[in-house]
């Protein structure tokens, strides 16, 4: 798993540096869920054009991971800018193309058993 958040961090600085800066990219790993993570996002820029967005950061994750890899990310999730639940996780952790760890917690009304947090941080939009 170590090799595959090396990577995602590297999807994420890319992403930033092309697109613009996140307020939220993670791995979670639910409780209900085996090894199936999903990526979730958020960013203003991702808000003008969600469908377009999606496709742009799921290309690069396909370019940057193996097919085994890939296996293991179940979804990518885009998370409005204004969830109440996205503010939660930025006044808990605040961290900025790095990695926070965090395990069994709640998040989004559901029970993540493992998290990683390479971004989460309030923007000044």
């Amino acid at each position: 798993m170590k090799n595959i958040i090396e990577k995602i961090k590297e999807i994420e600085q890319e992403v930033s540096d092309e697109k613009g800066e996140f307020s939220l990219f993670a791995l979670f790993l639910r409780e209900d869920a085996e090894e199936s993570w999903d990526l979730l996002v958020s960013a203003p820029w991702i808000e003008n054009n969600k469908e377009e967005s999606l496709k742009y950061i799921a290309n690069k994750v396909q370019e940057k991971l193996s097919s085994d890899e890939i296996v293991k990310i179940s979804r990518i999730v885009i998370i409005d800018d204004k969830n109440p639940a996205l503010s939660a996780i930025q006044k808990a952790m605040h961290v900025e193309h790095g990695l926070a760890e965090i395990k069994d917690s709640v998040f989004f009304g559901l029970p993540v058993k493992h998290a990683f947090l390479i971004t989460s941080k309030r923007l000044n939009v």
